[in-house]
């Protein structure tokens, strides 16, 4: 016997002006189900999820709950059917506690509320999640798991029916998306539907009972976990083979020494960082989230300047205590927060990658070289295949992996010497990560002393010709790629195993 299906699109096409973002797109939801949907950035996920949610309407096509027609035009409308979402970045009112968190969007409650009552059932809902939470607490001080929970216990209280959980552990630590992929476990013995999207391809095989890909705004195929392999869902995402993650076994060629460290540290936060960085070498920083790599990043670019130790740089020793001095030196920085600290996401891609070389481009009377400035863009446009008709265009309608190549092209136009990537592919597709690593190595070749700073072990491995693993804010081991492993690095990080002399 066929399940009954607790949602359906049937034929589902949604245009933007001239972009087509879905088309003919047609999908069923079981209920009790854990249902991927896998595709690379500007696949149309995006424009999937706001349909099923009611904040677009598709220009054709039917949507069905449970069978029935209905049209979602609102939020609220998804919301009163049985569909609601979670977002990598929570939505939760600081300066509410739980409990009215939970409770914020369910009208049910009335205008007058119980509040011993609220509680009780705001408990009953967490308790369905396994996860320990006083719901009389402030949602200010919660983690983002934490937050996490609380919208997935909002949900329940909606009854939800299906819930779509987007990129949701993009932010989180290893032990934090074990216990998110265990609610999503909770809620499928609970009979709900859960649409999980995700880059994270183990993840998927992980909990899924399906996958569904989805390639420019088209349906490709649906098909039980059993069926799939990573070859093969990449190879449907992407249209063709990615092999640039595999485990690197031998160091690249270096030169000589351009960047020396020795007891590096910035006092409360990290300290003993030790190593030499080689032109044409890319040495990773692995650790678990708390290690404190991104901090010694940020010193060696002086956004948060080191209080101890020492930095050599071309054999010169150095004191870096801002960005400019760190530019200046030839020194980048690729932020892992493109939107906060990277991009200007109101601008056009063009005066986005100039930014940090403006006084290159510097004409009569001071002002800005605007041919010159679109002509450099425009190279970096193609140089990097920044999928976009021009430069005019603005940064924040790019797709991650696009916006994440913007970044990289403002700090190559500065010529770098040393150049320090921080996740560089959190949250961008598996096509554009194949991408990065790319553009990374070809650097490295090129002479660039490289930084990689990532939570991505296979990444880590792809790239590195060396591993400096952190623990606690301080070294806890340096390993040549030779002797690398997952299990060597996590062992390192967690403090598991026998500790690797730097």
């Amino acid at each position: 016997m066929t399940p009954p299906v607790v949602l359906e699109l049937r034929a589902v096409s949604k245009s933007f002006a001239a972009t087509q973002a879905l088309k003919d797109m047609s999908l069923s939801i079981l209920p009790g189900e854990i249902h991927a949907i896998v595709g690379e950035n500007g696949a149309g996920k995006s424009t999937l999820i706001k349909i099923m949610t009611g904040v677009h309407q598709p220009d054709s096509g039917d949507i069905l709950i449970e069978g029935q027609p209905v049209t979602l035009r609102t939020t609220e409308a998804a919301q009163a059917a049985g569909i609601a979402a979670i977002y990598q970045e929570p939505m939760v009112f600081p300066d509410l506690n739980v409990a009215e968190n939970i409770f914020i969007s369910n009208r049910a409650k009335g205008a007058f509320m119980h509040w011993r009552t609220l509680y009780g059932e705001a408990e009953a809902l967490v308790a369905q999640l396994g996860v320990a939470l006083d719901v009389r607490r402030a949602a200010a001080g919660l983690t983002l798991a934490e937050q996490q929970s609380v919208e997935i216990a909002r949900a329940l209280s909606l009854r939800v029916k299906v819930l779509i959980m987007d990129e949701p552990t993009a932010s989180l630590s290893a032990h934090e998306v074990a216990r998110l992929l265990s609610i999503a476990q909770a809620l499928k013995a609970q009979g709900i539907a859960v649409i999980y999207i995700s880059h994270r391809l183990d993840e998927i095989f992980r909990i899924a009972d399906r996958v569904t890909v989805i390639r420019d705004g088209q349906h490709i195929s649906t098909r039980p976990i059993a069926e799939v392999t990573e070859a093969g869902m990449v190879r449907e995402m992407v249209g063709r083979a990615i092999d640039s993650f595999a485990v690197k076994t031998a160091a690249n060629p270096v030169g000589e020494v351009a960047l020396s460290v020795h007891n590096l540290g910035r006092a409360g936060v990290f300290r003993g960082v030790t190593f030499d960085l080689a032109k044409g070498e890319v040495l990773c920083l692995a650790g678990l989230v708390g290690a404190r790599r991104t901090d010694v990043g940020l010193a060696l670019f002086g956004i948060a300047p080191a209080t101890e130790g020492r930095i050599h740089l071309h054999g010169q020793d150095l004191q870096i205590q801002s960005p400019r001095r760190a530019m200046d030196l030839g020194i980048a920085y690729v932020s892992e927060d493109r939107r906060k600290l990277g991009l200007a996401m109101a601008l056009p891609i063009f005066a986005n990658i100039s930014l940090a070389s403006l006084r290159k481009l510097l004409g009569v009377f001071g002002l800005i070289d605007r041919k010159a400035e679109r002509a450099m863009a425009e190279g970096y446009r193609k140089q990097l295949d920044i999928r976009s008709a021009d430069t005019l265009i603005d940064v924040g309608k790019l797709s991650g992996g696009n916006q994440q190549k913007v970044m990289l092209a403002k700090w190559l136009e500065t010529k770098p010497k040393v150049l320090i990537f921080d996740e560089p592919t959190r949250g961008i597709d598996v096509g554009a990560k194949a991408e990065v690593h790319g553009i990374i190595r070809k650097l490295a070749a090129e002479g660039v002393a490289i930084i990689v700073i990532s939570s991505d072990l296979p990444e880590v491995l792809a790239l590195a010709d060396r591993v400096l693993v952190m623990r606690e804010g301080r070294q806890a081991g340096l390993l040549d790629i030779a002797e690398a492993s997952q299990e060597r690095v996590i062992s390192l990080a967690a403090g598991t195993g026998d500790r690797v002399a730097a």
